[in-house]
């Protein structure tokens, strides 16, 4: 019998089998190489421009049951796959139609505007630089506090929040509580419902005001007007809100029929929101757009694509310069509204953003996702910096704690037995306060605004975290599944949410007068 080395060559037929792997792992890596190609191709967002598309390349333009998100994902699938067929050229190909691609792109985000949308960026950068400014040098003055007296407020500030109890539950509507958000003046509780209803609610005694009829489907967004409740008369617009009937209302105080109806979107409209300056307003739609509206006319002056799928969310920054929208296609985009670019986008939830808000920092934003996760973005670096695994399902409302215009909230007043004159009490209500005081507490209020956020979950908490180190603080439980939305009154002594099971609850420090 020979004796076999290990030089032995065999033919036991396994070529076939290493061939048909080889073979294998090419397709794998030729389809992840058309999906890399996919993600970068230039592609419409209007959806009568993807028919058109499809036209062109003689494909159906639309298929039976087809949404237009599902549309245009169809659309860049055979774009991709024209792209991969042609092998070797690909490359070429791509380099030739460059220009074309950029003019491409060029016209998914940019076309002429109005005179009247013209005007209004004007306006907005001359509201917003002043206001920029000032919050730049107050931010610099903050700077050089000192790391003792930091380290004092934050103890007092996260003491009260740790000490947030329910402190009520009513029930607000016919169907689920969509949106609840508080007045400027933290007396008022808007809900919006899926009735189609907005009810204001008198706080914390939870007693309704009124109810305001015009939505003829679900709402799901109500803003205040930032003077309403302060200095705003109640005849003229305070409130606005949107509706799946694709409509937006502007409310006043004094009547439950709207004063005026803003039409164009062409599919239900998710969040809206008021404009610092009080003169104009955002909605977000599931129509693939975000608006912005001029609120004295009623008028529409922008129509923004840019998102893939469905705009869900959408707000705006405290100086007034910019704008954030989320979508279902998981991205967030934030939005330049004094030239219209796209000054940063937000790219790394893996599910829709449902929730949206800038820190009164003004530099630093939150996003909510169905990703169960809320991520920390900042605006310097363009960068996630901190990603918090929230709650355990949907993330469905965020909300920094905001002062109102950085202002004290109102303390009792008593009239001076020698003086006859009005004086500022300390909280007790015992003495009066030195001017000392009077700035220590300002310092602390300026420095608490954007301290700390809110969430609201589907797996039925509000939760609060810290605003610097991003730590849980407190964990509510409500009597609900869904938690809906959340809000902080801006006297930092309530929180309110909405539930899907119709209610709305009301927290607040167990130890803090209200």
């Amino acid at each position: 019998m020979s004796e076999l080395t290990f030089d032995t060559l065999i033919d036991d037929g396994n070529y076939l089998g290493s061939e048909r792997a080889r073979l294998e792992n090419k397709v794998l890596l030729d389809e992840l190489e058309r999906k890399k190609k996919a993600r970068s191709l230039a592609v419409p967002t209007d959806d009568n421009r993807v028919k058109a598309r499809l036209r062109e390349i003689g494909e159906p333009i639309t298929l039976f049951g087809e949404r237009a998100a599902d549309r245009r994902d169809r659309l860049i699938y055979v774009l991709s796959q024209i792209n991969a067929a042609r092998g070797d050229d690909a490359m070429q190909v791509e380099e030739e139609s460059s220009e074309e691609s950029s003019e491409e792109e060029a016209s998914e985000f940019y076309s002429p505007g109005s005179l009247e949308l013209l005007e209004s960026r004007r306006r907005i950068a001359e509201y917003s630089l002043p206001r920029a400014q000032k919050r730049v040098a107050q931010q610099r003055i903050d700077s050089r506090m000192p790391l003792g007296r930091i380290i004092d407020i934050r103890k007092k500030v996260f003491a009260e929040v740790k000490n947030f109890a329910n402190l009520g539950s009513q029930i607000g509507d016919e169907r689920p509580i969509a949106q609840v958000r508080f007045s400027p003046n933290s007396q008022i509780l808007a809900t919006g419902s899926w009735s189609g209803n907005v009810k204001l609610w008198n706080v914390p005694s939870c007693t309704p005001i009124r109810t305001l009829r015009g939505h003829s489907d679900r709402v799901g967004g109500v803003a205040w007007h930032p003077r309403a409740t302060l200095t705003q008369s109640e005849d003229i617009v305070n409130l606005v809100s949107g509706a799946g009937d694709t409509n937006l209302h502007l409310w006043s105080l004094n009547s439950e029929t709207p004063l005026s109806t803003l039409k164009g979107h062409q599919d239900r409209v998710c969040r809206v929101a008021f404009h610092p300056s009080g003169d104009y307003v955002a909605s977000a739609s599931f129509d693939t757009t975000w608006r912005l509206w001029d609120v004295k006319t009623s008028q529409e002056l922008l129509l923004q694509e840019g998102h893939s799928k469905e705009v869900y969310s959408v707000e705006f920054q405290d100086d007034g310069a910019l704008a954030a929208s989320g979508g279902l296609d998981a991205i967030g985009r934030v939005w330049d509204l004094r030239t219209g670019r796209t000054a940063m986008v937000l790219d790394g939830h893996v599910q829709a953003i449902f929730s949206i808000n800038f820190s009164p920092n003004g530099y630093q934003i939150a996003t909510g996702s169905g990703d169960d996760t809320i991520r920390i973005w900042d605006m310097r670096s363009l960068n996630a910096i901190y990603t918090i695994p929230a709650h355990l399902s949907n993330v469905s409302d965020v909300r920094f704690f905001h002062s109102t215009d950085g202002s004290l909230p109102l303390k009792p007043q008593v009239t001076h037995p020698a003086t006859s004159e009005d004086v500022d009490m300390d909280e007790s209500g015992d003495k009066p306060k030195t001017e000392t005081n009077v700035e220590t507490e300002e310092e602390e209020w300026r420095y608490r605004s954007g301290l700390y956020l809110a969430s609201a979950g589907y797996d039925g908490f509000v939760k609060l975290w810290s605003a610097d180190d991003w730590q849980l603080l407190r964990t509510l439980p409500t009597d609900g599944g869904k938690v809906m939305s959340a809000d902080l009154s801006a006297d930092a002594k309530l929180l309110a949410s909405g539930t899907y099971n119709r209610n709305f609850q009301i927290f607040a420090p167990e130890d803090l007068p209200v």
